[in-house]
């Protein structure tokens, strides 16, 4: 009876990788399809647990930028700071805020800050 060593497995060293293939003759109009796509969660979210996305009806926050049917991406993981735009619960509704400087949880309750604002093109 032979005795064998036991160890950690090791990875092949030599494995068949995919290559670039060489351009000959005109360049293919298809070849932007093959550049990956753009996920825009992977860019725009950083906690993804913590994100909500929320649809604005209506144009009552123009003096923030804000218009009918823009999408707001709110991060309720992040803390509240001076001057930043947030949803606030204030009076049992909600609204959005920037946040004063120096304020006070009695005067109004930060539910999330809004990390993007999403404009509709038209």
């Amino acid at each position: 009876m032979e005795t064998f060593t036991s160890g950690k497995l090791t990875k092949v060293k030599s494995r068949h990788e995919p290559g670039v293939s060489k351009q000959t003759g005109f360049a293919s109009p298809a070849t932007h399809y093959l550049e990956p796509t753009i996920d825009l969660n992977q860019e725009l979210i950083v906690n993804r647990d913590a994100t909500f996305f929320v649809r604005v009806d209506g144009d009552a926050f123009k003096e923030h930028n804000i218009l009918n049917k823009d999408v707001l991406i709110i991060d309720r993981s992040l803390s509240p700071d001076f001057d930043v735009l947030a949803l606030v619960i204030q009076d049992g509704e909600f609204k959005m805020r920037r946040i004063p400087f120096g304020f006070t949880e009695e005067e109004f309750t930060v539910w999330g800050i809004i990390t993007y604002i999403i404009h509709y093109a038209r």
